[in-house]
């Protein structure tokens, strides 16, 4: 294969041609791209004397690279030499989607790729991204053997992407070199880029101006997608986040899919913005999401449940053909719920950890099924339950206190309160699990395998190694269970649970503070009772300080005061800390499992909870 800067002698390349087709060896001085040209199209199976395709092409139904093309080579084609030369429009897959005049074999094959007719300047322009000629035996084809062809690409104004090839063809001459025709591809291709950009520009003012209409100054939430930008008014701002949009497009495609019509047209570079924000396409998807036909009109798309919005959307149509669509944004009525959990107490943080915790616990409650929330003690295992089940009336039973749970003919029996209800009629809260006796784990086993959808929250609090019997029923809730972070993992927290743990104080006393100093010990400490430990502190100081002003770091008990010894963790050694003690807690505390799921020896996991040990990181579980 060669380029308009390459000028092999034809003859030779004629010879040369013949003997790689009857396998003898090649002559010296045959281009070494044609050479592999050639063997790729033996490769793929390309016959010599291919007189058709090997498998019709199929055309794209709607393609805007023919659309604008038509217009442009309109009103070139008259200039041609009917008789002698060929004007031919691919894809980027190297499909015809239009040609014109007549040159050698130019209607042999609808479809140009080296898969189906071996090299050709189509097929080497569109890899080289640039001008390409191919003339003569440097074909593979028998029927262009006397064709010469020169090939420019199409690149999208917006996106630099190749979108197609142009290619001129003509009988071939004695001085074929350069193309006579080179100077036609390359104003053709200039002219259908010069409407690529046109229309882009024409399709994005009609977006525009869409945009324009719905929002009606600044007051309306209003949003407008073309398939690669995204306009949004400033009252949307608010209301429009990521997954919201992304819904917008999704849930179009989905319930319209098969209509026939997308839409999708890239906007020129430096599209003005007017009351909105331009922004680039987030879903990674290209354009084109179905609509369904008919101008103007309005239609709903289902959006996430937390996405606090609705939105009513119009298709927005230029000359027939969809561009993009607008949406307007409105406020989804706020239903009356009970407070979410973590609004008293133990419960306040704002830590990555613990709001994700929080989060999860509430997504689980929300469906029917049992619920497990594990964690350390004095996590506040309890506290979040009990927010869940805020106003449901639960039963309550604690293991530690009454392992007897009573499990009679689908009843809860709570015996301590002499209390029973039936399998769906009321909640149970269930504390300390893994204090049960073997028979009540049995029958609970047993009860949620005929109720699987039964409204139980248990907590577990990881430690020794769990008989089977409580192992499989770990096992059955682990895909509705969520751990709890401890304290140490959330230090960040710990000046806002400050501020909730201390009781208001005396009547004509301050409230309790602190100092910088002492706030840095508390957040240092490792917190073995977590927030229970640190619950028991601040009603000690709370109740028996005999100084006024801040707390100072003397004041607190010694561990904290001393801190944690041996030096910092890194964070390398943190993040490996977190997950030697997330594989602990999800094995109940098992180390031989814990270090199997961690792909570690067990004396590898023994040394570093050693190393862990007195250091500014807490001490892993002691199973």
């Amino acid at each position: 294969m060669t380029t308009a800067e390459q000028s092999p002698p034809l003859a030779p390349l004629r010879q040369a041609r013949e003997r790689f087709l009857t396998g003898r060896p090649l002559p010296d001085g045959v281009p070494d791209d044609v050479v592999a040209a050639w063997r790729r199209a033996r490769f793929f199976g390309v016959r010599p004397d291919l007189d058709g395709p090997v498998r019709e092409s199929t055309q794209p139904a709607d393609s805007p690279l023919l659309e604008a093309a038509r217009t442009a080579l309109g009103r070139i084609a008259p200039a041609l030499d009917a008789g002698r030369t060929a004007l031919v429009l691919t894809d980027e897959r190297l499909r015809v989607l239009w040609s014109t005049g007549s040159a050698p074999g130019d209607d042999t094959c609808a479809d140009l790729s080296e898969r189906e007719v071996g090299n050709n300047s189509a097929a080497l322009a569109l890899r080289t991204r640039r001008r390409a000629e191919v003339h003569g035996p440097e074909h593979f084809l028998d029927v262009w053997q006397d064709v010469s062809a020169v090939s420019v690409p199409l690149f999208s104004p917006e996106t630099g992407q190749v979108l197609g090839t142009l290619t001129v063809a003509r009988a071939l001459g004695a001085g074929c070199r350069p193309h006579p025709g080179a100077a036609l591809a390359e104003a053709a291709a200039a002219a259908v880029e010069a409407e690529l950009r046109a229309r882009a520009r024409t399709a994005e003012r009609a977006l525009l101006d869409a945009y324009e209409r719905a929002a009606r100054g600044r007051e309306r939430a209003v949003v407008a997608l073309d398939g690669r930008n995204r306009l949004i008014s400033e009252a949307a701002a608010g209301l429009a986040s990521p997954q919201v949009l992304e819904a917008l497009e999704r849930g179009a495609r989905v319930r319209w899919r098969g209509t026939g019509e997308s839409y999708g047209v890239p906007s020129p570079e430096g599209a003005g913005e007017s009351n909105g924000v331009l922004l680039p396409e987030a879903t990674g998807e290209s354009c084109g999401v179905p609509l369904p036909e008919g101008a103007g009109e309005t239609y709903d798309v289902p959006l996430p449940e937390d996405a606090g919005c609705t939105a009513e959307i119009t298709p927005v149509r230029h000359e027939g053909r969809v561009l993009g669509l607008v949406a307007v944004l409105a406020p989804r009525p706020v239903e009356p719920e009970r407070s979410a959990p973590g609004a008293g107490g133990a419960l306040v943080g704002g830590s990555v950890a613990w709001r994700h915790a929080v989060a999860r616990a509430t997504e689980l409650f929300r469906t029917p099924g049992p619920v497990l929330v594990a964690g350390e003690r004095g996590t506040g295992k309890t506290a979040l339950a009990l927010e869940l089940l805020d106003g449901t009336d639960p039963l309550v039973v604690d293991a530690a206190e009454s392992p007897e749970l009573g499990l009679k003919n689908g009843e809860w029996e709570v015996s301590s309160a002499g209390e029973r209800g039936r399998i769906g009629d009321r909640p149970l809260l269930l504390r300390h699990a893994e204090r049960l006796s073997q028979p009540d784990v049995a029958a609970l086993n047993s009860l949620l395998e005929e109720h699987p959808d039964a409204r139980l929250i248990a907590t577990h609090t990881p430690g020794t190694s769990p008989g089977p019997c409580l192992q499989r029923l770990l096992d059955t809730l682990a895909a509705r269970s969520v751990t709890l972070p401890a304290l140490r993992e959330r230090p960040e927290d710990i000046r806002e649970l400050l501020s909730a743990l201390t009781p208001g104080p005396a009547p004509g006393s301050p409230p309790l503070t602190w100092t910088l100093d002492a706030l840095r010990a508390l957040e240092q400490h490792p917190w073995p009772g977590n927030v229970t430990e640190l619950a028991h502190l601040v009603r000690a100081l709370a109740g028996g300080r005999r100084v006024f002003g801040p707390v100072r770091r003397g004041e607190l008990p010694d561990p904290v005061r001393e801190g944690p010894a041996g030096r910092t963790l890194s964070p390398m050694e943190l993040a490996e800390r977190s997950a030697i003690l997330e594989a602990l807690r999800r094995h109940g505390g098992n180390k031989a499992r814990a270090a199997t799921a961690l792909g570690i020896g067990r004396a590898t996991l023994y040394r570093k909870l050693r190393e862990y040990q007195g250091r500014d990181a807490a001490n892993g579980p002691r199973p």
